[in-house]
């Protein structure tokens, strides 16, 4: 106990007293649990807001009526109590979160650990569980029923219904939102792809089928099987495009859904599932396709979007979208006929001065990535990726691709006698 009241006396007492007595019981308890054994207490980190909220309960009464076994787990009817009949100043979100996990409890009781991953923002498996398994009842209206918001805090409502299909989730996200760091990347990359094709545009005084003109294809920004040796053309020839009709599908889809998915997930997750489709599109391209160029975003905007639309059929029920399913049916229809436009001008007669038209497997990887890696970023939301055996089943198999793709880009042109067209 002297720890704890030495604890509790200093400048931090003003944390709810159930927060200190989680403290203390991980002081108390270090040994007793082979997890959290080597991490002292000291270093628990709780999130600042909240810092100012007021002492629920005298902290010499704490530890006997919560925990009077010293044991560093709380009964649930002592928690729910301690919940409900003391005011919390802490977001709504959170609030919710803090009864989900009480009412998702099995064993009758809560531990600490867990309760302090939540004041710190961190969430845990255990609230993925709790959103599961439809045990807890949320104490608040649905965020469709808040009145009187702003027009920023009415879009940020609009992206939580459009992207995330769990009611928790969408409180969480409305209530966590912060324009820091803002959700710039899908901007920066469609705002420099429509520079590249204007200037390209100007300069060749052609705006459609721009690949037919030899001078495109000269680009140091397009990928050709003649200079794989120049690594930069893997990911550069995401800002050339064919012409205006893939630059406008590509900038449309990028905005619509890129950027949505980046204000929920974050400018890390949506720029690595982004960069990967690209990076993906070019290989598959060296592999399956080894006379033929690649242009176009589409390796990345096929992973974003095909990311998306598993979200939303694996998490049908949940998803609170507007006509989903006559705008699931427009995205297929929309991204098929990109498909088979890319595929009719690749095997298109070519011309002589132009050589073969791009490729089109960039879009089939693309929505290979977005399926796969794409739809656990976009399921793991708040959540921590490395934690999770699937992510690195993922990332193992990715790698093995990038490997066996470097090696067959360095050895499998010359042994199979590919004969390459001469680069422009």
């Amino acid at each position: 106990m002297g720890a704890y009241q030495s604890w509790a006396n200093t400048p931090y007492k003003r944390i709810p007293m159930f927060v200190l007595y989680i403290k203390h019981c991980n002081y108390h308890n270090q040994q007793k649990s082979h997890r959290y054994a080597n991490q002292p207490w000291e270093n628990l980190h709780l999130e600042s807001s909240v810092i100012n909220t007021t002492p629920l309960v005298h902290a010499s009464t704490v530890p006997s009526q919560l925990d009077p076994e010293n044991t560093g787990f709380i009964a649930v009817e002592n928690f729910t109590s301690l919940v409900e009949h003391h005011e919390l100043q802490l977001d709504p979100s959170k609030l919710d979160m803090l009864l989900a996990l009480v009412q998702s409890n099995e064993e009758g009781q809560v531990c600490y650990q867990e309760l302090i991953e939540l004041m710190s923002s961190k969430r845990s498996s255990s609230f993925r569980r709790a959103i599961a398994n439809g045990r807890r009842t949320l104490q608040r209206e649905i965020l469709l029923d808040e009145t009187g918001l702003g027009l920023y805090k009415r879009f940020v409502r609009y992206v939580a219904y459009e992207i995330l299909p769990c009611e928790t989730d969408r409180r969480w996200y409305f209530h966590q939102n912060r324009l820091c760091p803002p959700p710039v990347f899908i901007a920066i990359i469609t705002i420099v792809q429509i520079i590249v094709f204007m200037c390209y545009g100007i300069m060749l005084n052609k705006w459609v089928l721009q690949t037919y003109q030899p001078d495109f294809m000269k680009s140091a920004l397009v990928y050709h099987p003649g200079h794989r040796a120049q690594v930069w053309r893997f990911f550069s020839y995401m800002f050339m495009h064919v012409g205006l009709e893939q630059l406008g599908f590509n900038a449309l889809l990028q905005l619509m859904i890129g950027v949505p998915l980046e204000m929920v997930h974050g400018i890390l997750r949506i720029s690595l599932l982004y960069m990967a489709g690209v990076l993906a599109g070019s290989l598959t391209v060296s592999i399956t396709d080894m006379r033929a160029p690649v242009v176009g975003g589409s390796g990345g905007v096929y992973a974003l979007c095909s990311a998306h639309l598993a979200n939303v059929v694996m998490n049908w029920a949940g998803m609170r979208c507007p006509y989903k399913l006559l705008r699931m049916i427009l995205a297929l229809v929309c991204m098929s006929s990109e498909v088979g436009r890319a595929v009719w001008l690749r095997f298109s007669p070519p011309l002589p001065s132009s050589g073969p038209q791009p490729s089109f497997m960039a879009h089939l990887s693309g929505a290979v990535v977005g399926i796969s890696m794409g739809l656990l970023i976009l399921r793991s939301y708040e959540e921590s990726l490395q934690k999770q055996c699937s992510w690195w089943v993922i990332v193992f198999s990715f790698i093995t691709f990038l490997l066996f793709a470097i090696f067959w880009n360095i050895f499998a042109y010359e042994l199979l006698g590919v004969q390459i067209p001469p680069p422009p």
